[in-house]
């Protein structure tokens, strides 16, 4: 090993040691464990109760959050000898919302956004400067860029941390933190303007440090996820290269930065919906292969993602780094046989997902369809009353409920011929095919 080598795998070691250093941290609490993986990205929190849901994901929207007029009856945080001051309305609300799962056990995600203001200033505090002025839904990456977009997005991470770490949890308790949305589809979910995968991996991996150096101050455990949808080695098609970027060497390319940084405990909340969002049978899906150049990760082939991710340089102090589904559904067809198929897709998905090592969570989207989403039905419930419910229920809604409970197999039973499977012990074989080495 040359001199040279020496000395920087050195800097690297003490580095790595600053930022995962847990000596300052204010809550020395352990990260708790969930009795399945089976989540939703709640909108009705007594039907997620009903369901039993074991992981809750929530959008959390920083422009909401932060009070740049700094009203002192807001609630607020001290950093550097400054204050910051956050809008008590929406704390109450997330609140309420946070500490309903979490008192029951439920294991919440905190989705860190930063959607368009109509307030100029909160606009320009937060979002990128090289956001484009109005982003496509309305969603701009993290400024952290400059001294005050900087100042601000730690002292809200820091102040919500400290929150939700709480050992008495008066607020209710968050135990992961997802760090924008689909980012390797940036310009759609997280804009930056055009650029660069390495410009773009630069700025974001400034961000989620930033992020993590925050909530480990507050939290010991608490984790700190990136957020990638399943385009692996292509880029989302209607976009350019300078829009978007393919999941795997975006992967690939931030940890490698991310060590030459001193390496800390970031984790992936991944998306694999199947390749048509349209159609639900993911079993069919052409563009997810088995092969180290498959264009798309999906339920099909969710066994590239646990290996991939299980590689020796991509291991944080030699354990794999923890991998959530945190956003994914099922969109329900056209037809009399819509909501079977739909249902069906949901079943398989889940049962494959509880076999595989290496998958934490699945956090299915959503809990009801919403007209909002481009003519997807992706619900546990539709939009339409009917049944004497205001949301009914769909087929889907009893797979869910019982898929974590010993009813699950005669619910599911529907499920086989649809999918084209005589049991479900073949779906558990199928998880432990060895894919072709990654390299």
């Amino acid at each position: 090993m040359t001199a040279r080598r020496l000395i920087a795998l050195i800097c690297t070691f003490v580095l790595t040691l600053t930022f995962t250093s847990t000596a300052a941290t204010k809550y020395n609490d352990a990260f708790p464990s969930a009795a399945s993986k089976k989540g939703l990205q709640v909108d009705m929190i007594d039907d997620a109760l009903a369901l039993g849901v074991k992981h809750g994901a929530l959008n959390f929207d920083l422009a909401r959050l932060i009070d740049p007029a700094g009203d002192t009856n807001n609630p607020s945080y001290e950093l550097n000898g400054k204050l910051f001051h956050f809008r008590r309305d929406y704390l109450q609300a997330m609140y309420s919302r946070i500490k309903a799962l979490s008192d029951h056990g439920i294991l919440v995600y905190i989705i860190v956004l930063a959607y368009t203001s109509p307030d100029p200033q909160v606009n320009r505090i937060l979002h990128h400067p090289h956001s484009i002025e109005n982003p496509p839904n309305g969603l701009a990456a993290f400024n952290t860029v400059t001294d005050e977009g900087r100042a601000w997005f730690q002292a809200s991470m820091e102040f919500i941390a400290e929150r939700w770490a709480r050992t008495d949890q008066q607020f209710g308790r968050a135990i992961g933190y997802i760090i924008g949305n689909e980012v390797n589809s940036h310009w759609e979910w997280n804009n930056m303007g055009k650029v660069t995968m390495e410009q773009f991996a630069d700025d974001y991996l400034r961000t989620v440090r930033l992020a993590n150096t925050a909530v480990r101050k507050q939290s010991a455990s608490a984790r700190v996820y990136l957020s990638l949808e399943h385009h692996w080695n292509i880029h989302y098609p209607p976009l350019t290269e300078e829009q978007s970027f393919p999941a795997r060497p975006f992967l690939e390319y931030f940890a490698r930065r991310a060590r030459e940084g001193g390496d800390f405990d970031w984790h992936l909340a991944f998306h694999p919906y199947p390749e048509n969002l349209f159609e639900p049978r993911f079993w069919n899906d052409k563009s997810a292969t088995t092969s180290t150049n498959t264009p798309r990760i999906t339920f099909k082939n969710l066994e590239m993602l646990t290996q991939f991710m299980n590689q020796p340089n991509l291991r944080y102090y030699g354990k794999p780094r923890s991998i959530i589904l945190s956003e994914q559904g099922f969109h329900t067809p056209d037809g009399p046989d819509g909501e079977k198929i739909q249902a069906a897709a949901y079943c398989y998905a889940y049962k494959k997902v509880e076999s595989l090592k290496g998958i934490d969570a699945f956090i299915l989207h959503r809990h009801v369809d919403n007209a909002n989403e481009g003519g997807l039905m992706l619900g546990l419930r539709g939009m339409t009353p009917a049944r004497g419910e205001q949301h009914p229920r769909k087929l889907i809604y009893e797979c869910f409920r019982t898929a974590d409970t010993p009813d699950w197999k005669e619910t599911f039973r529907f499920a086989l011929p649809i999918i084209g499977l005589k049991d479900w012990k073949s779906l558990t074989s199928q998880n432990h095919v060895i894919p072709p080495k990654l390299h």
